[in-house]
C-alpha cells in the first residue's frame, strides 16, 4: 500500500484520460527503450576514517573494534589528559596564542590547570556531552580540517581524522606539525571582503556565540578563541595517542590508502565505475554530488566524452562543489545538442520554498530519438540531491510535474528517504514519498519492486574516529543500529502514463554491476556511499 504505481503494474489501469496526456507521437512508437541510471558519486569526505568502510587488509577491522571497546570500557588507559597533552605543549600555545593578541588567555590557563588538565581523555573529555553542546572541538574542527587555498592547494590540519599524509608516530612528533600548522605558515585564503590574503589557520576561527549555543556559559564566550583551540589541540593529541597505542605505525598506512581510494584517486575511481561494461549501454545518467574535479574529468575522459552530452546547471555551486549532472547519450539526440537540449530553471516560487541548495537541481528539456516510428520523443529530466531529511524531495518533484506540464517526466533522484518513520515527522519516511509520487494527475512510478527493505542504497554508520560521539556506532552493530544509515534513498522516477518497466531495477555497490549484502560503502573500488541503481524503461 505504500508503493506507488511500479513498472510490474500493467498499463491497463490509466484512464483514457491520462493516456490522451502522452499521445503526442509516444504511442505510434510503442516499445522503444530507454536504460537509466542513477548515482550519488558522494563528495570528498575530509575525514577518511569518518564512516566504516569495507578493506580487505585484516588490520582495519582489528583497529575499529579496538577503538570502540577502548572509547566503551577505557579502564587503566583512561589517563588525564596532560599526559598526552603536556604541560609544555600548553606552555608553547598558551605564548603563541598570547602573541596573536588573543584576549583571555589568563583565563583559559585557569580553565586548563583547574580542569582540562585532569580530566580523563576518554571519560571527562571525548565523552564530555557539554563539549560537544558547546563545540568546543567541532567548531575550530570546521573551520581549520581541510582549508581550499586560492591558490589552488589543498592543506590539511595535523590530525587523525583528515587526510593529512604526513606520519605522526608520537605526540611531539603530531605537535610540532600541529603549532607549525596554526601558527608559522600564512595560507593565501579568501578574505570576507572577497578579496585573497594571507592568513594563518588561527586566524580563521571565529568566536562561538552563546546565543547560539546556549551551553556556554558567559565566561566561556568571552574566552571562546583560546579555549576552543585549547579543546581542539587536546581533542587531536587523544587521537593520534590512542591510535599509535593500538595500531602503532598500521593506523597511517590504513588511512593513506583509503585517502588514496576515496580522495586522490575518487573521480579516476568514479570515471572506471561508469566505464565498465556493466554501464555501455545506459542512454541517460543521472548524478548528484558530483565535484568541478569529477565534471573535468568526465569531460576528458574519451569513452565517455564520446558517448555523453554532459549537462550542468547554471547555478553550479563551487564553493560547496557538491553539483547534480545528467549526462544524455549523443546518439539519442534528435539534431545537435544547442537545439535538442535545453535548460530549465524552476525558480524559489515554483520550489515552494523547499530547502535547495545551488546546484542540486539540474533539469532540462529533451528531444530525444528512442527509437520505433513516428520521429523525436520530447521529455523533461532532472537530477537532484535532497536534503539530509528528505524534506524537499516531495516538493522538487512535485515542481517537476508542474513544470512538465504533459510532457513525459524522467527523473534520478536522491530523495534521502528513510525506513522508519520519524514521529516527529523531520525525517521523509519513503512509504509517504513514492505514495505522494503516485498521487494526482500525471502520477510518478518508480522503479523498485517490493517492499521498501529490499531498495536500501546506503550502508554506513559513524565511527568513534570523529568528533560527534554521540552519533558512532559500534562495529559488530553497523547494520542494525539506529544511528547507521540503511536507508532507501535513491530513486529513478518516470510519467505512469508514458512508459513502463522492461527489467529488474538493479543495486551496484561494488562497480562492477553487482550488489553484495552487508557491504559498508564506499570501500576501495567502489568510491560512494550511494548504489547506484539502474533500470530499462519502455515506452508505452
Amino acid at each position: 500500500e505504500l508503493q506507488p504505481p511500479s513498472r510490474s503494474q500493467p498499463s491497463d489501469r490509466l484512464s483514457t484520460s491520462r493516456s490522451l496526456l502522452y499521445m503526442g507521437g509516444l504511442l505510434s512508437r510503442r516499445g522503444a527503450s530507454v536504460r537509466l541510471a542513477s548515482w550519488n558519486v558522494a563528495a570528498v569526505n575530509n575525514n577518511p576514517f569518518e564512516y566504516y568502510t569495507t578493506l580487505a587488509d585484516p588490520r582495519y577491522e582489528q583497529l575499529m573494534v579496538a577503538v570502540g571497546e577502548l572509547i566503551d570500557a577505557p579502564g587503566e588507559r583512561d589517563v588525564p589528559v596532560r599526559s598526552v597533552f603536556t604541560q609544555p605543549m600548553f606552555e608553547k600555545l598558551k605564548a603563541s596564542m598570547a602573541a596573536q593578541g588573543w584576549a583571555g588567555i589568563d583565563a583559559v590557563e585557569e580553565v586548563w590547570e583547574s580542569d582540562l588538565a585532569s580530566r580523563p581523555i576518554v571519560s571527562g573529555f571525548l565523552k564530555d556531552k557539554e563539549i560537544g553542546a558547546k563545540r568546543l572541538a567541532s567548531m575550530p574542527d570546521r573551520f581549520t580540517n581541510t582549508i581550499n587555498t586560492e591558490d589552488g592547494r589543498t592543506v590539511c590540519r595535523p590530525t587523525v581524522i583528515n587526510n593529512y599524509d604526513v606520519p605522526m608516530p608520537d605526540g611531539d612528533a603530531w605537535f610540532a606539525q600541529w603549532h607549525a600548522f596554526f601558527f608559522e605558515a600564512p595560507l593565501l585564503v579568501k578574505a570576507k571582503s572577497g578579496a585573497a590574503a594571507p592568513r594563518l589557520p588561527c586566524a580563521m576561527l571565529s568566536p562561538i556565540k552563546r546565543s547560539k549555543y546556549p551551553a556556554l556559559s558567559e565566561a566561556e564566550e568571552a574566552i571562546s578563541l583560546p579555549l576552543q583551540l585549547l579543546c581542539l589541540a587536546i581533542f587531536d593529541a587523544i587521537l593520534v595517542g590512542l591510535l599509535n597505542q593500538l595500531s602503532p605505525g598500521a593506523w597511517h598506512e590504513l588511512k593513506m590508502s583509503i585517502c588514496e581510494a576515496l580522495v586522490v584517486s575518487k573521480a579516476q575511481r568514479t570515471i572506471d565505475v561508469l566505464q565498465r561494461p556493466e554501464y555501455a549501454d545506459v542512454d541517460l545518467l543521472f548524478l548528484q554530488e558530483v565535484s568541478g574535479a569529477l565534471v573535468t574529468a568526465l569531460r576528458a575522459a574519451p569513452a565517455l566524452a564520446e558517448r555523453f552530452e554532459v549537462l550542468e546547471p547554471r547555478d553550479c555551486d563551487a564553493v560547496r562543489d557538491q553539483n547534480s549532472l545528467i549526462l544524455v547519450a549523443k546518439r539519442l539526440l534528435a539534431g545537435p545538442a544547442g537545439e535538442a537540449l535545453s535548460e530549465v530553471e524552476l525558480g524559489a516560487e515554483a520550489l515552494s520554498g523547499a530547502p535547495v541548495a545551488e546546484g542540486d537541481l539540474c533539469v532540462f528539456r529533451a528531444r530525444l530519438e528512442l527509437g520505433g516510428e513516428g520521429g523525436a520523443t520530447e521529455l523533461l529530466l532532472a537530477s537532484f540531491h535532497g536534503d539530509t531529511n528528505g524534506l524537499a524531495s516531495t516538493p522538487v518533484v512535485s515542481a517537476l510535474r508542474q513544470q512538465a506540464a504533459g510532457l513525459p517526466l524522467l527523473v534520478g533522484i536522491d530523495a534521502n528517504t528513510y525506513l522508519t518513520r520519524d514521529p516527529k515527522g523531520g525525517k521523509k519516511f519513503v512509504g509517504d514519498f513514492v505514495a505522494e509520487c503516485a498521487s494526482g494527475e500525471a502520477p510518478l512510478a518508480h522503479s523498485w519492486q517490493g517492499p521498501p527493505e529490499g531498495w536500501q542504497t546506503t550502508y554506513n554508520a559513524r565511527t568513534y574516529l570523529q568528533p560527534q560521539l554521540n552519533k558512532a556506532v559500534r562495529y559488530a552493530e553497523r547494520a542494525t543500529s539506529s544511528l547507521a544509515d540503511n536507508n532507501p534513498k535513491d530513486f529513478l522516477l518516470y510519467s505512469e502514463g508514458a512508459f513502463e518497466g522492461a527489467g529488474a531495477c538493479a543495486r551496484d555497490n561494488t562497480g562492477q554491476g553487482s550488489y553484495v549484502e552487508g557491504t559498508s560503502i564506499p570501500t576501495l573500488t567502489f568510491p560512494s556511499d550511494h548504489c547506484i541503481v539502474s533500470t530499462t524503461l519502455r515506452l508505452r
